[in-house]
């Protein structure tokens, strides 16, 4: 017999966030957060996604052992401006037990019909910049810190449980060896001459704090015609950037101007943190600090986290100065793969962006949906 507990304390919470490092104990793929910025995250004083959102923790219990959990939320933007009155499921994993899936799933739409919601999405998280997907495909390739890993069987349990697919997303595999930097250079030099643009490169996170701001203006101008795209708030911004700041190496982050040094286009490269993160195995202390420390020195992967453009500037070549920087910047760095983190399937306009560097699809992900009658 399953049964199901909200978790609201903070020890709840703590199971809660655990739960995966039993699950995906064996997985050489899974990468595991460090648990206390999973704990931030449901944290209520310090995660300013609450002040626009409401979550409910649940974890299902199989003989007294947890076998899944799941979150609910509503984002209250979502619902109110956008007048899409949708329940957002995520943080969902479960044993392959279909009693187990199914419970957990009913709970949330029985909470969906409570709250006047007409239908499911997930697995996602508050905002746009959140986690999303369940993986369909790439189940043996290493992850990333900012997607989730699941077991093949989650997209049959989902199937079984009456939700159909909702959107679809691909990650890619860019090894800097399918780069032709010719290409880049003569690119690079005629659009900057004939839009009076420059690149402008920092080193420091000093240099980089006075374009945060404006990226992330850029970043909603950028995405604001995708499905469901929900602007960031001041709030969230300054988590965000408190949340990551310790992860980003400036060198990695590009940015292009005009005459007036308006940013016109950003790009936000991580250095890859998945082995470092396992070895730390969720913690900081003793040695996880010295592991990521490590990493971000010393890696041979990089995460293409965002990447934007200004309307007025897209399908111009304006990436072609972004990419001839990150060439530089790649070869200094020893850097031999970037890997693209989940970009919609029917986002043509970002598909463009990589396409003279011929990427692989690696893995494939998607959300699920369930109409509410």
């Amino acid at each position: 017999m399953i049964t199901l507990k909200e978790a609201t304390s903070k020890t709840d919470i703590k199971q809660f966030v655990k739960f995966p490092f039993t699950l995906y104990k064996d997985s050489k793929y899974w990468v595991p957060p460090l648990i206390a910025d999973e704990m931030d995250t449901f944290d209520k004083e310090k995660n300013p996604a609450f002040k626009t959102a409401r979550m409910w923790l649940f974890l299902a219990y199989k003989n007294n052992e947890i076998v899944g959990r799941i979150a609910a939320i509503i984002n209250t933007l979502e619902v109110e401006q956008q007048n899409v009155k949708k329940m957002r499921f995520g943080w969902c994993d479960f044993i392959d037990d279909f009693e187990v899936s199914e419970a957990l799933l009913g709970k949330v739409t029985e909470l969906a019909k409570t709250e006047h919601m007409n239908h499911l999405e997930g697995p996602i998280g508050f905002s746009n910049l959140d986690k999303v997907g369940v993986l369909t495909e790439g189940f043996e390739s290493l992850g990333t810190m900012v997607t989730w890993y699941n077991h093949p069987y989650y997209q049959s349990h989902y199937e079984q449980l009456g939700l159909k697919v909702e959107k679809e997303y691909f990650e890619n595999s860019l090894p800097t060896s399918n780069a032709d930097p010719s290409f880049f250079v003569r690119i690079n030099e005629m659009v900057k001459k004939r839009y009076s643009l420059r690149e402008v490169n920092v080193t420091t996170k000093k240099q980089l704090l006075p374009y945060i701001d404006p990226m992330f203006d850029l970043l909603d101008l950028t995405y604001a015609n995708l499905t469901s795209y929900a602007p960031i708030s001041n709030e969230q911004r300054a988590y965000i950037k408190n949340r990551f700041m310790s992860f980003v190496d400036p060198e990695f982050i590009k940015f292009v101007v005009d005459k007036e040094d308006k940013l016109v286009a950003f790009a936000v490269v991580l250095p890859s943190f998945a082995k470092a993160l396992q070895k730390a195995k969720g913690k900081l202390f003793p040695f996880g600090w010295y592991y990521l420390l490590k990493a971000r020195k010393k890696c041979d992967r990089a995460i293409f986290y965002l990447i934007g453009v200004h309307p007025d500037y897209q399908n111009k070549g304006v990436t072609a100065i972004i990419f001839n920087q990150y060439y530089k910047t790649f070869n200094k760095r020893g850097i031999t793969t970037g890997i693209r983190t989940p970009e919609l399937s029917d986002n043509i306009a970002a598909r463009q962006i990589w396409k003279h560097i011929k990427p692989t699809v690696h893995k494939k992900r998607c959300t699920y949906r369930l109409d509410i009658t």
